[in-house]
């Protein structure tokens, strides 16, 4: 036995043979607290070799069965989590209330460790079996906890450092437990915080999804929240009786127990019936409104989402409502079905079609800012001429003053012997379109407001200038005016390509929005044009926030027409990336191989087309959330061979 065992023999028994009298056990750490069950409940002695015990097959299948709901949230959130992690040497586990392992996400540098530890599909992690773990410690303990290296209590777990956190269900009972376990030296406190809020994620997912058919009501206290991972939520009956709520909603009011809340009208808890609340959400558009909690009067945002589905007046949505009558037909027109804001910005980008007017496109990401741009392209008389698309995020900032304005032969060191035709000289006579300009380097700004001003581009290395005859559209998803203020974007700049400014609304917002559905369906369908969507899935895509908007349309409707059971497309046909029941979500993890990258590449790759997926390939959103900028991003998808959604027109 080695030295470091024999200590932590030593080191337990002082600890455990103080014998501590109830009350003090119970102020105690959960470490010590769990050091005392070991040895007094079990019967379990810190040098105990006994083999793992491992369910068989049909028992693991079985326990997997029981937790169908929680598993399949939780692969994709275990997934997220492995990534975030990933090159730590950590492994993300799953187990059910038993503390049988159910699933496993493993680092390769981790896994032979694990294999020998026992961190294997149905291993049993309970605390009476394995003593002090992460796992079976957090099952008794009922609370997130960490269990590092020699806070083990079997010697042949000491190598480990664990950190879990229970999941828990609607009616507060334990029903799985979410690990994280390397061989780190360092107790982490970050890796507990990341697996708390996959927990979180996974608990509010399972929520939603169990309560689909009744009236959910998420609220926060703060409307930005509303939507996010520390929203609360409840569902209630058709007569306004809670069913139930998450962990967040109850502490956000101050409830202590699911039954404490359980079966009570919502005018007890808000100043609002269950009707008023529907009613004041549709005038709202379904943006947050502000409700009052009873008791103490304080002030939340909520939104209500009906069951689904609901019955849907299928004449409506399937006819276009009256366009204005124009005397010629364009791609412009194209891009509207009744919408007011979208006939309105079709009518003005019309008027200014042959005119020297700068068009600036503002929007969320997926609002079709550059398919609007290639409509004002294609409708005027430049419509034969270039039409050059720049994302000024997308290019390395090492190289955007190349691409933008080209280069002679022998320029710098590397470049090209025949020189090259910068993008901007690539557009002369057409359109150029720069999109996310708010993300074009400062140093670069004066150089563009220069080429705009005058007219002509001067290549790097050249001292003759070249005249340019370009139309000018910018798009953005930010808001320059703040950057201006944070001099982050130069002010001539921004005067110099606002001229006409045209706000694509969101497709949640749309008025259009059915007739639009329809339209890039039949776009989509190609010659199988007979397909089409039923009532209760047109109320499910009318009760979805669309975080992706017309870019996520495009690409769900082709996914829904390629796995179609039949030629009405139903509830049934949604991806599970979509519907938030990912029976199958593993597909998006197990992108093919890129022969070029080594496994690890290929891991991080399969990751963060997950990720991507479930932002609906929001590069923005995606971005905060991994901290890093926009433009790190789209080079580490260019390093992964991970390409961007295409932009084609619909």
């Amino acid at each position: 036995m080695s030295i470091i065992a024999k200590e932590h023999i030593k080191h337990v028994n002082s600890v455990v043979q103080r014998r501590l009298n109830p009350a003090e056990i119970i102020t105690e750490s959960p470490i010590v607290r769990s050091w005392i069950r070991c040895l007094d409940e079990y019967s379990l002695y810190p040098d105990n070799c006994d083999e793992p015990f491992i369910v068989d097959q049909a028992e693991l299948q079985e326990r997997q069965q029981r937790l169908s709901d929680i598993q399949e949230v939780a692969k994709i959130e275990m997934a997220n989590l492995y990534q975030q992690l990933a090159g730590s040497g950590y492994a993300i586990m799953l187990t059910d209330g038993d503390g049988v392992l159910l699933n496993y996400f493993g680092d390769p540098s981790f896994t032979h460790a694990a294999s020998k530890s026992g961190l294997v599909q149905g291993a049993v992690w309970s605390e009476r079996l394995q003593g002090t773990n992460g796992m079976g410690t957090c099952l008794i303990e009922k609370r997130p906890i960490i269990v590092h290296q020699d806070e083990h209590y079997l010697i042949r777990n000491l190598g480990l450092s664990c950190a879990a956190a229970p999941i828990y269900n609607h009616q507060g009972e334990v029903m799985a437990v979410l690990d994280a376990s390397g061989e780190s030296r360092l107790a982490q406190q970050h890796t507990l915080a990341l697996v708390n809020m996959s927990v979180q994620m996974i608990e509010n997912r399972v929520f939603l999804h169990q309560f689909r058919h009744e009236h959910i009501v998420r609220f926060h206290n703060r409307p930005e929240f509303v939507g996010t991972l520390s929203e609360g939520a409840i569902a209630f009956s058709c007569t306004g009786t809670v069913l139930a709520a998450t962990r967040c909603a109850q502490f956000q009011l101050g409830i202590g127990t699911p039954a404490d809340i359980f079966g009570r009208n919502i005018t007890e808890l808000f100043n609002v019936s269950l009707a008023g609340m529907l009613d004041s959400s549709l005038k709202k558009s379904f943006h947050p409104i502000p409700i009052f909690e009873v008791r103490s009067g304080a002030r939340y945002f909520a939104l209500i989402y009906p069951p689904a589905p609901l019955g849907a007046s299928r004449q409506s949505r399937l006819i276009p409502a009256n366009k204005p009558a124009e005397m010629t037909h364009t791609p412009l027109d194209d891009l509207q079905f009744g919408d007011a804001v979208m006939a309105d910005n079709v009518r003005a980008a019309k008027r200014v079609l042959e005119r020297n007017v700068s068009i600036m496109l503002c929007g969320e990401t997926g609002t079709g800012k550059e398919m609007f741009a290639k409509a004002v392209h294609l409708s005027g008389s430049r419509a034969q001429k270039p039409f050059v698309a720049i994302n000024c995020a997308s290019i390395p900032e090492s190289l955007i003053e190349s691409e933008l304005f080209g280069y002679k032969s022998g320029a710098f060191t590397g470049a090209s012997k025949e020189g090259q035709r910068g993008k901007i000289f690539q557009a002369n006579g057409g359109t150029l379109f720069l999109d996310e300009i708010g993300d074009m380097p400062m140093t670069l700004q004066a150089r563009l407001l220069r080429v705009l001003e005058e007219r002509e581009v001067l290549p790097l290395g050249s001292n003759t200038p070249i005249k340019l005859d370009i139309r000018l559209i910018s798009a953005t998803h930010c808001n320059l005016q703040k950057k201006i203020e944070q001099n982050e974007f130069r002010e001539d700049l921004y005067y110099r390509l606002l001229g006409l400014t045209i706000v694509l609304p969101p497709l949640r917002e749309r008025a259009d929005r059915h007739q639009l559905i329809m339209h890039i369906l039949e776009k989509e369908c190609g010659d199988d044009n007979e397909i089409d969507i039923d009532d209760a899935l047109f109320m499910v895509f009318d009760q979805h926030r669309w975080p992706g908007n017309i870019r996520q349309l495009r690409h769900l409707l082709r996914t829904m027409i390629a796995l179609r059971e039949g030629d009405v497309l139903t509830i049934k046909d949604l991806p599970p990336s979509f519907s938030g029941t990912p029976q199958a979500r593993q597909c998006e993890v197990e992108a093919a191989p890129q022969t070029g990258l080594n496994p690890l590449e290929n891991a991080e790759r399969c990751a963060l087309i997950l990720e991507l997926t479930q932002h609906d390939w929001n590069i923005s959103t995606l971005a905060k959330q991994l901290k890093m900028s926009r433009n790190t991003l789209y080079r580490k998808m260019r390093r992964l061979n991970i390409q961007d959604p295409d932009k084609s027109p619909i």
